[in-house]
């Protein structure tokens, strides 16, 4: 496995973890601002990934 597989995968659980920190903290009623702030953390961690993603297929990618 090449580095932008490990940082896809990096990218990819950051992005889950943060998405189930925020539905664990509306669930169990926690603070509101908390799951606001864990809510705009997971777009822009999915924002990352998108990147890191593109970023990868573009320089790795076999296009024609």
């Amino acid at each position: 496995m090449n580095i932008t597989g490990i940082i896809t995968i990096i990218a990819l659980g950051a992005v889950a973890i943060i998405l189930f920190m925020g539905l664990w903290n509306m669930f169990r009623g926690g603070d509101h601002n908390l799951s606001q702030k864990l809510m705009r953390a997971r777009v822009i961690a999915q924002a990352v990934a998108i990147v890191v993603i593109l970023g990868a297929l573009f320089f790795f990618g076999r296009g024609s």
